[in-house]
């Protein structure tokens, strides 16, 4: 069904909406809402009518990037090769820059029971592919070090974003040569807790 001139601008709004905000609170997760609705060039009533708080909006950010963690994994295992979809779910994983918004904005929000849900299926999904490739990575490796690896990828960060996409892709080669060589790794791998403890509010 088509929608509506004034359903379409609402759809056009909600999405310069949401990609300033990512904008703004990747730069700073302390901005005020205000500055989205100025970079998206939209009215503060018109923002808060469809957000009606900072938290509502954050919520919706990292909602989406869980959302595309699993859209990229769920894709990534069609292919038949092991190692290959383990590769191409990290490499689709960073070109989405999914793990940014984990960095900076974990903590800020409370987690509805749908994004807990949804985190369980990520989750499933990503360990899922690492046992695929188990047979290739050294000894050791967990899906907790994986995380960490991807937040590693998500620091890199200069002025121009291609060159910012060029550079991750880069490290994270770099990264999977290393998952791949031989040798234990130094101690044990990050806890669940010591992973989770950024989203307990501040």
């Amino acid at each position: 069904m088509r929608r509506s001139g004034r359903g379409e601008q609402a759809v056009r709004n909600n999405e310069a909406i949401l990609v300033a905000a990512r904008e703004i609170f990747l730069a700073d997760p302390r901005a005020p809402v205000a500055a989205v609705a100025e970079r998206a060039k939209v009215g503060i009533g018109a923002l808060y009518r469809r957000y009606p708080s900072k938290e509502d909006l954050l919520r919706t950010l990292c909602h989406d990037g869980l959302r595309t963690f699993i859209a990229e994994a769920e894709r990534a295992g069609q292919e038949p090769d092991d190692w290959a979809a383990f590769t191409t779910f990290l490499h689709g994983v960073v070109r989405a820059d999914v793990h940014s918004l984990t960095v900076h904005l974990a903590g800020t929000f409370t987690p509805t029971a749908q994004m807990d849900e949804d985190a369980r299926v990520a989750s499933g999904l990503a360990t899922g592919l690492i046992e695929r490739a188990r047979p290739h990575l050294r000894p050791g490796v967990d899906a907790a070090d994986v995380t960490l690896l991807l937040e590693m990828c998500a620091a890199v960060r200069v002025p121009d974003r291609e060159r910012t996409a060029e550079l991750r892709d880069r490290c994270l080669t770099m990264l999977l040569d290393g998952l791949r060589a031989d040798g234990a790794l130094p101690g044990p791998p990050p806890t669940t807790a010591e992973l989770n403890w950024r989203w307990l509010p501040r």
